[in-house]
């Protein structure tokens, strides 16, 4: 089975800088997600939604990249929340603790409402 190529789309959605996700998260998508993200802080908006509704994959490098924006968010003062995940990543994201530090959400308009 091929492995599918990753992809990061950023748009604006209410004010919340939307990035969609795809493909598979791991680290042949470390330059492409920290340009998304950059190109998401560079809209000015306050909160950054990555959508995980098209990703079929995250290893842990993957983790680590998505651990990375929040740290750098973080130090930004930058909401970062995510929707769209698998019920096996969620509890994956649960259980490596990466959920305590941006809140989940099961659809995009349900994470925008939410959004500072």
């Amino acid at each position: 089975m091929a492995a599918k190529l990753f992809g990061a789309i950023v748009r604006s959605h209410d004010g919340v800088a939307v990035i969609d996700l795809s493909g598979e998260v791991n680290a042949g998508a470390d330059a492409q997600l920290d340009a998304a993200y950059s190109e998401a802080v560079a809209t000015g908006a306050s909160s950054v939604l990555l959508n995980f509704e098209a990703v079929d994959y995250i290893n842990s490098t993957g983790i680590a990249l998505i651990v990375g924006i929040l740290a750098r968010s973080k130090k930004e003062q930058r909401e970062v929340l995510a929707c769209g995940l698998s019920e096996h990543y969620r509890k994956i994201f649960e259980i490596t603790r990466v959920a305590d530090f941006m809140h989940l959400f099961q659809d995009e308009q349900t994470a925008i409402k939410q959004a500072s």
